[in-house]
């Protein structure tokens, strides 16, 4: 790693570890099951008219995940 140990030193440099992992899947996800890898539209109201869609579809895919663990 490039980074060196005065910032991985940090308790918050683990956490932002952690968080940016479960952000990066979810944009693999949306990148390999949802399609959107290459864009089949133009113009960014299109585009991220499509993103919000991949997004909300992401959310239904974890929901029951995230209910079994309450």
């Amino acid at each position: 790693s490039a980074v060196d140990g005065r910032t991985t030193r940090h308790p918050g440099y683990a956490v932002s570890q952690r968080l940016r992992k479960r952000i990066e899947e979810a944009f693999g996800w949306i990148k390999t099951t949802g399609g959107l890898r290459k864009t089949r539209h133009r113009g960014l109201a299109r585009v991220g008219w499509m993103f919000t869609l991949r997004v909300a579809a992401y959310n239904l895919v974890r929901l029951p995940k995230l209910l079994a663990a309450t």
